[in-house]
């Protein structure tokens, strides 16, 4: 005796179009969303070597200060006067005062002054998570 078995008309009638138009709202909106950080890597610093060096991991709200062969400070890709930036961590620290972080990015061929005189205006604004960047590899080797 033969079983008959009849198919059902819900598996026939489904559609994809939702379930795509769903998938492309969902890649415009993480497209709208992120946060692209361009301007901090326009400037051509040569990053110093060091051989522990870690990955630099972006952490929302901190700030990126840039600090050239010449010791001029960079902050967004924008220059930047040490008092200028001295109000900005204060401001910073205010609004976020537990979690502010901030890296510093200096050039390898820059003196170490600019970058100890960036490090003292976030001691004194209440910064106490800071940070230099630097490369992995011994100089010369990326």
């Amino acid at each position: 005796m033969a079983i008959t078995i009849k198919r059902s008309g819900v598996i026939a009638n489904l559609s994809l179009t939702p379930l795509i138009d769903v998938v492309f709202l969902l890649l415009i909106f993480f497209l709208v969303t992120s946060q692209f950080e361009e301007e901090e890597r326009r400037l051509n610093i040569v990053l110093p070597s060091a051989t522990s060096a870690a990955p630099m991991v972006h952490r929302p709200r901190e700030i990126i200060v840039d600090v050239d062969a010449e010791g001029n400070i960079y902050l967004r890709g924008q220059p930047t006067t040490f008092q200028e930036l001295e109000r900005l961590l204060a401001a910073a620290v205010i609004d976020n005062p537990t979690s502010q972080s901030v890296i510093i990015r200096a050039d390898g061929s820059a003196t170490f002054q600019p970058v100890v005189s960036v490090m003292d205006l976030c001691n004194r604004a209440g910064v106490t998570d800071y940070s230099v960047t630097t490369r992995d590899g011994p100089q010369g080797n990326p």
